[in-house]
């Protein structure tokens, strides 16, 4: 049975549009307008609050930290999604391996995790739902982290993510605000994810270059960043490379220049783009950056492949990592907040 074909979308590419999700959240962080957020913005702590909210709604950070006592912070986040592959099995190692990427985009380490479960039990076997539950246990053990229990739904389309809770240091996060001025980009997976799923939602073709990629940790990167000194990163999920390296820029009040000819992408993705496996995701993404992107000449093309929407996908960190290209670099602001070269 095809899981891609019980779903009107696949992975994060059915993310709700980055601009209509910012003016929802601008309602409830009190900012006026959802491109310009400030230090100051976010809600005021609830009274009687257990320990100091570091990171929250402000930016967009790929996930929450508290400082608690003894020096520590716990990191919390939330990620699920429709089927991106037909393999039930390979679906829950890509949506666990992805919930889990939050917690490392911000420096933790994830710690106990739970399911979240959305499934048709009128339409598919609940045989197929052990397969997915079973995949992400087995992604989250090779990540150290526990899975207790967790919530389940009878639902229309097939749904499954994670609920985690982590660990990090309070004095070693990784954030978007913290971009600077001088620091090179890496990027530490290579980018072609959306096409590739697109193309075996309709033909259902499988890659094994894009369920490695999707099922990949991003453990290695995220220490690897720390190591380094790093302080700025977010994972390169559905709103695409041009996405989040927009929110970065933003909230670092810099611009990001991308070398595109550095970017690596997966065998096949080029192809896929060709003939026209394009996600309504990813053209969204490409419409919501448009106006703040110097293209620098570049076509549209290249521009839908940068703005891909990515499923697991890489780190893309503030700073050279071991065995991560370099794709650009951050200057002073200069108008756009992107800029191609």
């Amino acid at each position: 049975m095809r899981l891609t074909t019980y779903a009107h979308g696949g992975g994060c590419a059915c993310k709700i549009p980055p601009g209509e999700l910012e003016s929802v959240v601008a309602t409830l962080t009190g900012l006026s307008s959802p491109t310009a957020p400030s230090p100051q913005a976010g809600p005021p702590a609830p009274p009687g609050a257990a320990g100091e909210l570091l990171v929250g709604l402000d930016d967009g950070d790929d996930a929450a930290v508290v400082r608690i006592h003894g020096g520590r912070a716990v990191v919390a986040t939330a990620d699920f999604f429709t089927p991106v592959l037909d393999d039930p099995y390979d679906w829950g190692r890509v949506a666990a391996a992805n919930a889990l990427s939050d917690v490392y985009a911000v420096g933790g380490e994830p710690l106990v995790a739970l399911n979240l479960l959305g499934w048709p039990r009128g339409r598919l076997p609940l045989e197929l739902a052990a397969e997915v539950l079973r995949g992400g246990l087995d992604v989250a053990r090779s990540a150290g982290c526990h899975v207790a229990g967790g919530h389940s739904v009878d639902d229309p389309e097939p749904k499954y993510g994670m609920a985690v809770t982590g660990l990090a240091d309070p004095a070693r996060l990784l954030r978007l605000d913290a971009a600077r001025p001088g620091l090179p980009l890496s990027l530490s997976k290579p980018l072609g994810v959306g096409v590739l799923n697109a193309r075996h939602k309709a033909t259902g073709e499988v890659f094994e270059q894009a369920v490695a990629v999707m099922t990949a940790l991003n453990r290695d990167a995220s220490r690897a960043a720390l190591a380094a000194g790093a302080e700025c990163a977010t994972d390169v999920t559905g709103f695409g490379l041009l996405g989040h390296l927009y929110k970065l820029a933003r909230a670092g009040r810099v611009t990001a220049v991308v070398d595109v000819a550095a970017v690596p992408y997966l065998e096949g993705a080029r192809e896929a783009l060709r003939d026209g496996y394009v996600s309504g995701g990813t053209r969204r993404n490409l419409d919501w950056v448009r106006p703040r992107l110097d293209p620098g000449g570049f076509g549209e093309d290249e521009l839908l492949l940068l703005a891909d929407a990515q499923t697991s996908g890489g780190l893309l960190v503030a700073g050279e990592i071991p065995g991560a290209p370099v794709v650009g670099e951050l200057v002073p602001f200069e108008g756009p907040h992107l800029r191609l070269r």
